[in-house]
Parts: structure tokens; sequence; C-alpha cells
């Protein structure tokens, strides 16, 4: 079928680069001096290409005699070429020199950066040209997904295959397919079922992710009119190297807790996180903040508690640091927590891929563990680790659902 792009996603099993592999070898031998480039995102040997999978295509075929296979490349009838690159290494000068290849073809395109992306694209641009890619998602955000599946190019193929699509799918996988199944249950959907990474193996959160499913506790939650709405805050601060600013909307509605949505930025000034409250419904959310609330606003010089009170918020005290240790106490209030929390799907996404990757610091030399990572997903578990902390404080829990009266409050 004609496209000029052409893609297939899906996990382990599925036959998605046998696929691609075997087109190219039979498109090389159809359209005689085709020329074709296997592309990865890094790629420092040819052990690392896709170069031993087309040969071996190559001789299933019968088709040894009419291409040459040297070191780097491959020669295809009528003087075409297969060869393979790594994006990581190319510039914008030297990826010219794929100017007159007809195909690309991306393997492992979840590794495949956005500037990666836009490189190639119109770099392959002959006329007829095609753009290939085979890949297991991993997240919402990876280029090759935002590309295929979230903008969708105007006539692009797009094909989810997994296991149960491959007719010849051989025995040994189906029994690592069910051991992994069995041992794995956490990283099963994400290696034979094409899902994106939901939990990270290792991750603290990832047996509460993984049961909050299976209970069905993850999908559309409402919140109810008559409770406070609760912002549990992580503060990130403004500049081009701050960490991420989170935020997580939940209510205490009696024995059960509703998240309800979640926020993150990075390197926005407090004014804009005080506009998405405001956007989102939440002016009369009470603001929960970590000890580090009292901190001054690197801008303004002012205290973020002092902010968000003068921008009309109500700003519980900033709890107190817990010291040594802390991190650690918030994961352990979550954990104790997760049998009782329900998460509206649509909203929290980001903030449960954050929590499912928060994962523990290794020493791999001596296997031991060093306590949390802080890295990309720490904001957000830090955020509703808070939220479990104050949860489970004894002087909030004879009142933390006792229902709003509008009028006393002056905002009727």
């Amino acid at each position: 079928m004609p496209a000029r792009y052409k893609s297939a996603y899906g996990g382990r099993g599925s036959g998605k680069s046998h696929f691609f592999g075997e087109l190219l070898v039979e498109t090389c031998q159809a359209e005689r001096g085709t020329s074709a480039v296997c592309i990865r995102e890094s790629q420092r040997t040819l052990a690392q290409s896709s170069k031993r999978l087309i040969e071996s295509k190559i001789a299933a075929l019968g088709l040894g005699r009419r291409f040459k296979m040297f070191n780097d490349k491959i020669e295809t009838p009528g003087d075409g070429i297969i060869i393979f690159r790594g994006m990581q290494d190319h510039t914008s000068e030297s990826i010219k020199s794929l100017e007159g290849f007809g195909i690309a073809w991306i393997d492992e395109a979840q590794n495949l950066s956005a500037r990666s992306l836009s490189l190639l694209r119109p770099t392959i641009r002959a006329e007829g040209s095609q753009l290939w890619a085979s890949w297991n998602p991993r997240r919402k955000s990876d280029a090759i997904d935002d590309f295929f599946r979230a903008r969708k190019p105007p006539g692009a193929i797009v094909v989810n295959a997994n296991w149960r699509d491959n007719p010849w799918f051989p025995a040994v996988l189906e029994e690592e397919r069910k051991l992994d199944l069995s041992l794995y249950p956490d990283r099963y959907d994400h290696i034979w079922e094409g899902d994106y990474v939901r939990a990270f193996e290792g991750s603290y959160f990832a047996q509460m992710l993984i049961e909050a499913r299976a209970q069905g506790r993850i999908g559309k939650v409402a919140a109810d009119p008559l409770l406070p709405l609760r912002a549990f805050i992580d503060i990130g601060g403004s500049g081009a190297f701050a960490d991420a600013f989170t935020i997580w909307i939940v209510q205490w509605a009696g024995s059960e807790i509703r998240v309800l949505d979640y926020y993150e930025s990075v390197g926005q000034v407090l004014a804009f996180h005080v506009s998405w409250l405001r956007a989102r419904g939440y002016a009369q959310a009470i603001l929960y903040l970590p000890h580090d609330g009292v901190n001054e606003n690197n801008i303004t010089g002012k205290r973020y508690e002092d902010h968000l009170r003068e921008a009309g918020f109500s700003v519980e005290p900033p709890v107190k640091n817990q010291g040594r240790g802390a991190a650690m106490m918030r994961v352990e209030a979550l954990r104790r927590l997760g049998p009782q929390i329900w998460w509206n799907e649509a909203t929290t996404e980001p903030g449960r891929d954050a929590l499912g990757f928060y994962h523990e610091r290794k020493d791999d030399v001596r296997n031991v563990g060093l306590g949390p990572e802080h890295d990309w997903s720490s904001h957000a578990a830090d955020a509703l680790g808070l939220m479990a902390i104050c949860y489970q404080e004894p002087g909030r829990a004879g009142s933390f659902n006792r229902a709003i009266r509008y009028r006393e409050q002056g905002w009727v």
C-alpha cells in the first residue's frame, strides 16, 4: 500500500522488526537501485544495528547471489545500497548525506529523540520516499509516539501488532511470556502487550498502581461538591535549571481518597501555577506546602506561602521538615493509603507515570539500596507523599471531611 509513513508498534514477539526487514529486502529486489538507510538513535557498532536481521532475511528468501554483503553495508540489485546509521551522531550538516535515499527504517524507534526525528523527516525527501518505524511504546511523550499516535500525519499507516497477531509466534517465546506474566506482572503489559511503561520494575508504587487498576480504582472519578478540595504542592522554583513544580488535587471523602487532577511545569514563575489553579476551578482549594514553603521566592524575595495567601488562597502552615529519611516516610505513608485511593484516569496520567517510575537508587557494585532516586519522577512522588503525611496526621483526622459551609466563608 503506497504511503510515505508506515509504522508498527507493540510488544515483544509481534514480528515487527522481521516484517520490516523482509519488506526492505523485497522492496530492494523489486525496485532496482533502491537506496535505504536503517536508523537507530544510538549505534556505536554494527552489532547494534539491523544488519544481521536483514542478512538473515536475504538468506531466507534465497537472494544471496543478488545482494552483496560487506562489513558496513549491503549492496542491492541495480547498484542500490542499504546502510546503517545512528542519528545521535548526526548534525544538520552531516545528515544531508542521506538526502537521496528512498527509504529510512527506524527500528527501536521509541529511543529516537525529537531532535533526530526533526532532522530525518525533511532529509528523506526524494520523490516517492518513505519513512518506516517499528517500536515498543514506552511513554506517550516519546517523539515517535507523539508523531504517529498523537499527531497522526495524514495518510500514515499505523498498525498495532502484538504476540497474538504473529502466526509464527514460537513456543519458546510463549513460555517466556507466561513466565513474565507470572513472575513480573508489573512489566508484563509493557513488554508483551505494547502498553506504555506504567510502573518501573522496582518502583516504590508499582504494586499500588497495579492493584488500583485491577480493582477498578482508576477511571472516572468526580469530586463531591460539598467537600473541600485540597492541593498538595512540591515547589520547584523558577528559571531554566529549576526542578519541576507539581500539584495534586485531592479530595478526602470519608475513607476514600479521590485523586482528581495533576499539574507539572518546569521553570515557570509562581503566577503561572496560580493561573492553572484558577483556570481549573481550584481557586477555593486548600493549599498544602512542604517545609520549603517558608523559603523566599528567588525572584520576588517573598515567601511562597505569603504569595499564595495574597493571591486569595487558603494555605495551611507548611509541613515541618521531617529530617533524614523524610522521603521514605512519604513513600511508606502513601503505600499504606494505596487501597483507599481512587484516581481520575484522564487528568492524572502524567502523575501516575511519574509515580510508576519513582524507584530506589542502587549501588550496583555492593547491591545495596541508597534511598529514593532524585530525578524527574521524584517531584510528583514528593507532592503526593505530602498528601499522605497530612492525611495521617492525627490532628487533622477529626475534621478532614467536614462539609464546606460556603456562606460562612463568604463564597456565595
